[in-house]
């Protein structure tokens, strides 16, 4: 685990990063912000959190390590330990922690409820649903107080890496650690309203079979009788009305993904910010400001 602290004083913020080592868009955001050097008004910690499965170009070692929280220092596998001290590192942070998928490609934020953390952040961050997944919240980073998760785009995509970047900055100007680089005047820094949110229901499990099929887009609902998917050619059924999420035919190795149901919408209130001015566009001089900064390997034994 690589964590860079970057700020003076303690950091209540965190960005994390390749839980999940087949997803690099959440690195390739950090690695730009850092490189930036942003005038940040609060302290964050960058998390680059499973460096050993970002290198094998894995989803994992051993086991999830979105399924492994809070994890043990003793446990037998390496995601079980990282886990544990991914916890700990991020103990008294508001986390965001970034994603990709297999399944979708515009960004949205998986949070375990709507809650006053995600009240605050949400808006400030350009996603077009959330998704409330308390009842498979277990084991997940999701879990942990105070933290909201965004799916990025596409895995692997340059679309997802540059998603991953604004989300960060979306997440740092929501959390009082970054104003948005615009005029000098007030300006929207959110205010979108009417934003649709889903609660996932269940599981959708997927047979051992040679070859699998989704016919069905993610976030459109699917009505009794509909063929939403084939396994091996054979038609698979909906029994009751759903909305599919994060289903695909082959991110997941048991499941295809979730079924939800729509609970509604959050009306976010219209949130204005102060902000400084950053562009040169209008002939103002911008001086870069050196921040302290660490890089900590974290080795998990």
């Amino acid at each position: 685990m690589r964590v860079y602290e970057v700020g003076d004083g303690p950091a209540e913020v965190a960005i994390v990063a390749a839980v999940h080592g087949d997803e690099p868009c959440g690195v390739r955001a950090i690695e730009r912000l850092i490189a930036e050097e942003p005038d940040l008004e609060r302290s964050v910690k960058f998390i680059v959190a499973n460096e050993e499965a970002l290198e094998a170009e894995q989803r994992y070692l051993d086991e999830d390590l979105n399924r492994a929280f809070p994890g043990d220092p003793q446990a037998d596998t390496h995601e079980g330990r990282l886990a544990n001290q991914l916890a700990a590192e991020l103990t008294g942070c508001t986390t965001l922690s970034v994603h990709s998928t297999q399944s979708f490609a515009e960004p949205f934020a998986v949070i375990k409820s709507v809650d006053e953390v995600a009240r605050a952040v949400c808006p400030h961050i350009p996603v077009e649903f959330l998704v409330q997944t308390d009842r498979f919240a277990d084991g997940r980073l999701v879990g942990h107080p105070h933290t909201i998760e965004v799916e990025s785009g596409l895995q692997g995509t340059d679309e997802a890496a540059e998603n991953a970047y604004w989300l960060s900055r979306g997440f740092l100007a929501a959390t009082g650690a970054l104003s948005p680089p615009a005029s000098d005047s007030t300006v929207d820094a959110g205010g979108r309203q009417d934003v649709d949110v889903y609660r996932l229901t269940e599981q959708l499990p997927k047979p051992d079979a040679d070859t699998y099929e989704v016919l069905v887009r993610n976030f459109e609902q699917v009505e009794p009788g509909e063929t939403w998917a084939r396994v091996d050619g054979d038609p698979i059924r909906a029994e009751e009305p759903f909305v599919p999420i994060l289903v695909s035919a082959r991110g997941y190795e048991n499941q295809f993904g979730y079924a939800a149901t729509h609970i509604g919408s959050v009306n976010w209130p219209s949130a204005t910010l102060q902000v400084k001015q950053y562009s040169l566009e209008n002939g103002i001089t911008a001086t870069p400001v050196i921040l302290g900064r660490i890089s900590r390997e974290v080795s998990v034994r």
